[in-house]
């Protein structure tokens, strides 16, 4: 009887050590490099760019100053002036998202828990967002006077819609194999809601977070330019009115510099508090 053979298995190349402990490449490193600091290089392109257009081709500084004309307007106001106004803007701002979020939140829940509910809350809702705020703004100041609180109440109706809405078509998004666990398991609407339905929104409701964070730098600054004698919005219109385009820009750049602070901020907190809500690429 012939004695089995075992052939040999077919050899497969074999990476060597020094290719397999090797960095990267130049190459890789460089792409590396310029996939991280795109934007702030597509930023400083962008400012050359214009730059040098309206130095060639001669632009009125009064349509569209330079950044350097910016930058030098900006130097001629104090420091005292530009941190009146900016806390101004940003104390508005913030006290109308923070009672949007205390408003809509709940509100979302309550919707989302009746249909008679929704039913009745929700063409009201979209009414009040369906008026012009720049027209009701007006008659807000006079209603409510010319303090803090009409400018708040103007900075939540822009901020409140997209919360609400969002967090409510997340909370009935949640699947209904989890409902129906859920309730075989005897867990009343408020467990229900509280440890099901909200974690699983909460994707949505950060994404509505961050869109409401650049509406209540938009609320703030229309409430201002309605009524207000302080404010990033007021010196935009102040400044103008005295022709001073190279300052109203420079005020325009810290209210981008606002809305950017408050979506990173919201960024932040989700990634510390809810990591598992963002997309594997973010987190």
């Amino acid at each position: 009887m012939p004695s089995p053979t075992i052939s040999a298995p077919a050899s497969s190349p074999v990476m060597p050590p020094e290719a397999a402990t090797a960095g990267p490449t130049p190459g890789q490193r460089a792409r590396a490099l310029g996939f991280r600091f795109a934007p702030a290089l597509a930023f400083i392109g962008l400012l050359i760019v214009w730059e040098v257009g309206c130095r060639v081709f001669k632009v009125p500084t009064f349509l569209l100053p330079t950044p350097t004309m910016i930058i030098a307007g900006a130097r001629e106001q104090s420091l005292s002036i530009w941190t009146v106004n900016l806390w101004a803007t940003l104390r508005v701002a913030l006290m109308g998202y923070m009672v949007s979020i205390v408003v809509a939140i709940p509100m979302a829940m309550a919707l989302a828990s009746s249909k008679l509910l929704a039913r009745t809350l929700y063409p009201m809702i979209v009414v009040v967002h369906s008026m012009p705020i720049v027209a009701i703004a007006p008659i807000i100041v006079v209603t409510l006077g010319a303090s803090d609180l009409p400018r708040v109440v103007i900075t939540f109706l822009i901020t409140f819609f997209p919360i609400v809405v969002t967090t409510t078509a997340g909370l009935l998004a949640t699947p209904e194999e989890l409902i129906e666990l859920s309730r075989s398991l005897r867990a009343d609407r408020a467990r229900e809601m509280l440890n099901i339905r909200l974690p699983f929104a909460l994707p949505y409701i950060f994404s509505a977070l961050k869109i409401s964070t650049t509406l209540s730098v938009v609320g703030a600054v229309v409430a201002e330019f309605v009524a207000a004698e302080h404010g990033l919005g007021y010196f935009i219109q102040f400044a103008t009115s005295f022709f001073k385009i190279n300052q109203s820009f420079a005020a325009l750049i810290l209210l981008v510099t606002i809305s950017l602070a408050f979506f990173q901020f919201v960024g932040m907190l989700q990634r510390v508090f809810a990591p598992w809500s963002l997309p594997k690429s973010e987190r």
